[in-house]
């Protein structure tokens, strides 16, 4: 696909919290932001979210086709409400991520899209990182570094993505590309939303402690964080990445604690495990711009401000929108895989050499 100067990207992301699925637009050429475009949000139903569980951790039954025809139908029903796109990135719903073992599971047919919009498709983002040895995540760092560079940072910065997992990306803007040695380093946190969010539906029919008030109300059990942060994952060099249930002992142990210390203790991990990241930053970050919906947890923010010694912030102080930066960053990659321009590299994924992931799908092809 011949893409000469900026075009209007449209990016979907829908996430490990399960909550609904983002679209952005994003103007760009693939390696600099020209502008910010429309946002929308469709919300996935009960039925749906349940469907979407269902599926977890699976590769092939019943569950995954029934999850698949809910991620394509969601997909299709918001994306077709936005006009004039050349181009869409198609991240799908991650199932199952083990890139030491079997690989990443998406489930979403993206050339099933393309024919349905009449717009090309790039999906499949993942799959060629693991395939060269990478972790196939996190994917949203080449966008990051763009981003720091819209905002002219003079100095290192890091971006902090609090969503159903939690990713961090360190940039040096002062370095040409994403793909340069010293550029970039992004790996997973920990936990962010995800066991939190499981928690508070399984207790209480809700899809979120809203506000952090529950947490707020809490104690936190010390002896639950402190086995938490002995797990093996703290002490592994980055590139890393995490699945959604990599810490369902943490989920379990808090199974004995009343509602409030166990809102508490869930927000508290993830706060630490944000401290515990930034040991592996080769410097300290001028800021911490933090987005996804984590950041609308007064309560997370404040415990990740109280164990870090930098700044943080939420992306929306700089002007961004912290609800769509994924999205836009599936376009932005969408447009990179377009011009053949890598998308991860060793410091992101810790794949052997800079790739381009994801595969390019034409209406009727």
């Amino acid at each position: 696909m011949k893409i000469k100067g900026p075009i209007r990207a449209l990016g979907a992301m829908s996430g490990t919290s399960l909550d609904g699925i983002d679209g952005a637009v994003l103007v760009t050429d693939g390696e600099t932001i020209t502008s910010f475009g429309e946002t929308d949000y469709r919300e996935y139903s009960d039925r749906e979210r349940a469907s979407l569980r269902s599926a977890l951790g699976l590769w092939h039954d019943d569950n995954v086709a029934e999850a698949a025809k809910v991620v394509e139908h969601g997909h299709y029903s918001l994306l077709a409400g936005f006009e004039d796109i050349a181009l869409v990135g198609f991240h799908g719903q991650t199932l199952a991520h083990d890139p030491g073992g079997r690989g990443t599971h998406q489930v979403g047919d993206g050339a099933a899209l393309a024919d349905r919009l009449g717009w090309p498709v790039v999906w499949d983002f993942r799959s060629a990182d693991v395939q060269l040895g990478g972790q196939g995540a996190p994917l949203a760092p080449f966008y990051h570094f763009a981003l720091a560079r819209w905002m002219q940072a003079d100095a290192p910065v890091a971006f902090l993505n609090l969503g159903g997992v939690g990713n961090l990306t360190w940039i040096d803007p002062g370095k040409a590309r994403p793909e340069d040695d010293g550029a970039l380093l992004a790996f997973d946190t920990g936990p962010a939303n995800a066991l939190l969010d499981d928690a508070m539906f399984k207790r209480l029919g809700k899809a979120l402690d809203e506000g952090g008030a529950l947490a707020a109300a809490g104690t936190i059990n010390d002896d639950i964080i402190a086995e938490f942060l002995a797990h093996p994952y703290f002490y592994k060099m980055p590139p890393k990445s995490l699945d959604r249930d990599t810490f369902e002992r943490l989920a379990k142990a808090v199974e004995k604690l009343s509602d409030a210390d166990a809102a508490a203790t869930l927000t508290a991990a993830s706060a630490l495990a944000v401290s515990s990241a930034m040991q592996h930053c080769p410097t300290a970050p001028s800021t911490i711009w933090v987005a996804g919906g984590g950041r609308h947890n007064p309560v997370l923010m404040q415990m990740i401000a109280a164990a870090v010694d930098v700044p943080v912030r939420p992306v929306d102080e700089a002007g961004l929108d912290g609800d769509m930066l994924e999205a836009q960053a599936f376009a932005y990659l969408a447009v990179r895989v377009a011009r053949g321009l890598p998308t991860s590299c060793q410091g992101t994924t810790g794949v052997r050499a800079a790739v381009s992931g994801g595969t390019l799908s034409r209406p009727g092809a």
